[in-house]
């Protein structure tokens, strides 16, 4: 039994159009432009007239990835999600199961037609292989996008700093109330700043109220907890990534509305599936992000993301062993932080023999689900030189979004949502890539971290497997040390705060055994997939 879609006016027509046996996709009727997944206007013309256009069925797979870990009760592994882009439009393009063939024999390029799979009303648009190979690359060369000018001269960044991080206890199954986890790391940032509750005048956080372990409620909690009285809040999940809480906070306090804003990150995703909170709804699912996946059992960033990865590694030429040298970095730097909850040394075998997820990820290329909270203030730059430890500047910061949403329609040669956000960054300062000491990039999974290499220009488009140099370049003695304290996927999943606070840690000189030598410089990225956001600190001049 699939998970189905809730049927609206937008999408009934899609899901329904298979049966007479035809696959139908949105169409212009002014300009004739394919549209997927529909939308009241076409993004060509902008005209508001559409209408539901039979296409030809078939496809050719430019992405796939093989699930062998069951989400679901009822989606038995292993079995085959695919991106297949329509022969009509290759830029068209349809996440779904690659069906009538043993999942090991889907490839990119392997042309395949449609069928449909009819359940309570819904025909399910599956694919199945012809035969055929298309030899013809469907997906253009990625190109470092053109982002907006600076609209002013001048740099809000430069008005505010990084003067306080805390922490609370971080861990698996720490079965603490998330609240209090969040009020620990908050009390402790502020006693970092060497400021009182009465000093903070506004607070931030990122998703907001939401469930299933993944926030402590939101500003609502926090507020009622501490009773700040604050100027300002913000909290809400369409943002440039979980960092884009402390970016929101930037701007609070250089417009001269705040002065210390208390931007705060909790995640009890662990205690949450340990004690079997909720729950998956029996109802069907709506939304964006599932609506269009679920029903092909792609319930996770994990099979989202195994799918850019799987077009990566066959157009670049790399192999599994690229993506375990960020694994095994992120385990050997883990070894030097107390903190961390992966410390066991792990080699390259231990590595490829993992248990299989959603190839090309194994276990280790997924982070853990953890129990923290870590609080970082953003204050105004006038306080810098009052503060009881060095105040941590704001370089730059990159936020342009320049490709679309969907995970699936854009860009399948990376993670999505990295390389707008990367190169706005650089045009905001006159540092270079080469100016930077230390790079803390988001590892939800490994291919992650290969994405924000190469969209930050640290090399070129597909380099990332010869530029590793086995993993040397990027440890901590090497030319780029890379997640110091072991990233995500060995200190646990704290959603991009992590990176931050060991971040401020590194240019303080406060991260003992791990410290990088004469640190200065630091980017700090966040988030990618969604709208995501990137940072680049640096320590404070005397």
């Amino acid at each position: 039994m699939r998970p189905l879609p809730e049927l609206t006016p937008m999408n009934e027509w899609f899901w329904t159009s298979g049966a007479d046996g035809h696959l139908r996709i949105q169409g212009c009727t002014d300009c004739k432009t394919l549209v997927h997944p529909p939308t009241p206007v076409c993004p060509a013309c902008r005209s508001r007239s559409r209408a539901p256009t039979v296409v030809s069925g078939r496809g050719t797979v430019v992405a796939f990835t093989v699930n062998r870990h069951r989400w679901l009760p009822s989606f038995e592994p292993p079995y085959a999600i695919a991106i297949v882009a329509l022969a009509e439009d290759a830029a068209v393009r349809l996440t779904t199961n690659i069906v009538g063939c043993d999942p090991d024999e889907v490839h990119i390029g392997q042309e395949v037609t449609v069928r449909f799979e009819h359940q309570e009303g819904v025909w399910i648009p599956l694919f199945e292989a012809t035969g055929g190979t298309d030899r013809v690359q469907r997906i253009p060369e990625p190109q470092r996008p053109a982002v907006r000018p600076a609209p002013r001269s001048d740099r809000f960044e430069h008005r505010v700093v990084l003067s306080g991080v805390g922490r609370s206890a971080i861990g698996r199954r720490l079965m603490v109330d998330p609240l209090s986890l969040a009020v620990d790391a908050c009390l402790e940032a502020v006693r970092d700043a060497g400021l009182t509750l009465a000093d903070i005048d506004g607070l931030s956080t990122y998703p907001g109220m939401s469930g299933m372990g993944m926030s402590e409620g939101g500003v609502t909690a926090v507020e009622e907890a501490l009773r700040l009285r604050p100027t300002w809040i913000n909290g809400g999940g369409d943002l440039p990534g979980p960092g884009g809480a402390v970016i929101q906070a930037m701007l609070a306090v250089a417009s001269g509305l705040c002065r210390h804003v208390l931007c705060f990150r909790t995640v009890w995703e662990s205690t949450f599936a340990a004690l079997r909170l909720g729950g998956r709804a029996n109802g069907r699912i709506s939304g964006p992000l599932l609506e269009w996946r679920a029903p092909f059992g792609a319930m996770s960033a994990a099979n989202w993301i195994a799918m850019n990865a799987n077009h990566y590694l066959d157009r670049y030429g790399a192999t599994r062993e690229m993506l375990g040298w960020i694994a095994l970095n992120g385990r050997a730097n883990a070894a030097r932080n107390p903190v961390a909850i992966y410390r066991e040394p792990m080699t390259m075998d231990d590595y490829l023999s993992a248990r299989p997820i959603t190839s090309p990820f194994g276990l280790f290329d997924c982070d853990i689900p953890c129990d923290a909270s870590i609080a970082v203030i953003v204050s105004d730059a006038s306080v810098a030189g009052d503060l009881p430890k060095p105040a941590i500047r704001v370089e730059a910061i990159g936020t342009q979004i320049a490709e679309r949403i969907s995970w699936d329609q854009d860009t399948l040669t990376h993670e999505p949502q990295v390389l707008g956000q990367s190169a706005h960054l650089w045009t905001r300062t006159s540092l270079r890539p080469s100016d930077v000491d230390l790079a803390l990039v988001y590892d939800g999974f490994t291919f992650n971290a290969i994405s924000w290499i190469e969209a930050l220009g640290f090399c070129g488009f597909g380099e990332a497997k010869d530029w590793l140099d086995g993993g040397r370049r990027i440890a901590l003695d090497g030319e780029l040390p890379v997640n110091p304290h072991g990233g995500q996927l060995s200190e646990g999943r704290t959603h991009g705060f992590g990176f931050l606070y060991e971040a401020i840690a590194q240019l303080r000189c406060e991260a003992g055994d791990r410290q990088i030598a004469e640190a200065s410089t630091a980017v700090v990225t966040s988030g990618g997939g969604t709208p995501s956001g990137v940072m680049l600190l640096r320590r404070d001049r005397p």
